[in-house]
């Protein structure tokens, strides 16, 4: 429990943040799935209960917000890095100096500006549909696409914070994640919408796995941005399912 804990605090704020051990921060990597769960359910608890319930735009809104808020926009900061980078350069060196520069250009903007757009108008479709347990799917399918982009780009990982997060997304790490997604998503959202999501997160997936091999390298950017991706994935495929 310490070390689920640990991710809790590292990854949203529904626990307090602490210094994990270098050694310790590759264990994150196996409570993915259930944080992603617990920070479902704690964005979508409120709104369930009926706060603002006739305005469900309104409530899509606050739920984007409050979801931001949680996290500390820890992933949203990854997808705009890639987004500037993979937009201004492909050339290796040029891309990483783009991912290491704080300021955020344009097409970092835009990106941001879809995803975030893109969450609110696909939480607004499960509020409208009254499924609420479709927000927790939402959740737990982009952390488990992090942990599955992380096991297949462990030998481009580069040094920093984001290799010691990868260095735990082992084989057997990567496939009980993708036993408890699949069983995640069968039971909020049923099967036909969880293989949907899943199939699409693949995809995204498979993009963000040859753009590290066309630039030599992968970081805690590129986990960040299959978060946001993976969510992403997730409420397509749910809304693909009438």
């Amino acid at each position: 429990m310490r070390r689920f804990f640990d991710t809790l605090g590292f990854l949203t704020r529904l626990a307090p943040a602490r210094v994990i051990p270098a050694e310790a921060m590759n264990q994150c990597m196996r409570y993915m799935v259930p944080v992603g769960a617990l920070l479902g359910a704690a964005v979508a608890l409120p709104f369930w209960l009926g706060l603002f319930g006739n305005a469900p735009w309104i409530q899509a809104w606050l739920m984007t917000a409050l979801s931001v808020y949680l996290t500390r926009g820890l992933h949203l900061d990854g997808l705009a890095d890639v987004c500037d980078a993979v937009a201004a350069h492909t050339d290796p060196e040029l891309f990483w100096r783009v991912v290491k520069d704080s300021r955020s250009g344009a097409f970092g903007v835009v990106g941001l500006i879809l995803a975030l757009g893109g969450e609110v108008v696909l939480l607004h479709e499960m509020v409208v549909r009254g499924d609420f347990d479709a927000v927790i799917w939402m959740f737990t399918l982009g952390r488990a696409g992090a942990v599955w982009l992380g096991y297949h780009v462990r030998h481009l990982v580069r040094p920093g914070l984001g290799k010691l997060y990868v260095d735990g997304a082992t084989l057997g790490v990567a496939l009980a994640t993708a036993i408890m997604a699949l069983a995640a998503g069968i039971y909020f959202v049923g099967p036909a919408a969880a293989l949907a999501g899943i199939i699409l997160a693949s995809l995204i997936l498979l993009g963000l796995f040859r753009l590290a091999m066309k630039v030599n390298g992968a970081n805690g950017d590129f986990l960040g941005c299959a978060v946001i991706l993976g969510e992403l994935a997730a409420g397509l495929g749910y809304v693909l399912i009438p």
